[in-house]
């Protein structure tokens, strides 16, 4: 096993700065493209991060804390953002992701104690037993998965506009 708890806090600290030095500045074409029906947007992208932010890791941790397996996680709706579309500018949704995510990091400090806490277990609604050392890997892979996600979104704007050169350019290959 990799884990390591302050690797994780590394990752979750990381990503609203790696967010604001990628997207802060460019032009909104850059945020409005998708990779077909079904799929996100980068606004909606950082969307669901916040989302995630407020219902999801954290509420979860405290479930796991406070009632072990005796209560199953909510379910989290992983679609809920794209039920209210607004129209904040990007700088403004990354303000709001980092806001959160600052003191959702200040709280899981506060309530981890690596030693002890890491193998406890919870109930989830779909997977059953979780622990968690799982949880918290898996919120920093989250955040991986939406910026390696991001990133390919804003490659496939111009898919169509590198000519021959796309067959070397394996992030425009990719489904």
């Amino acid at each position: 096993m990799n884990f390591n708890f302050e690797e994780v806090i590394q990752v979750l600290e990381s990503t609203p700065q790696t967010l604001e030095h990628l997207l802060s500045g460019l032009s909104s074409e850059w945020f409005e493209n998708n990779e077909g029906e079904g799929t996100w947007n980068v606004y909606q992208v950082i969307d669901h991060l916040i989302e995630g932010e407020k219902h999801n890791w954290i509420p979860r941790l405290e479930i796991i804390l406070q009632e072990g397996e005796t209560k199953p996680f909510p379910e989290f709706n992983r679609y809920s953002h794209l039920d209210e579309e607004t129209k904040r500018t990007i700088n403004q949704k990354l303000s709001e992701f980092k806001c959160i995510r600052v003191k959702n990091i200040k709280k899981l400090k506060s309530l981890i104690k690596p030693n002890s806490h890491l193998e406890l277990t919870g109930s989830h609604p779909v997977f059953g037993v979780v622990k968690v050392r799982e949880l918290l890997a898996t919120w920093a892979i989250h955040d991986l998965t939406h910026i390696s996600q991001i990133v390919r979104v804003m490659a496939k704007r111009y898919s169509e506009d590198v000519g021959p050169w796309k067959e070397y350019l394996g992030i425009l290959n990719k489904n």
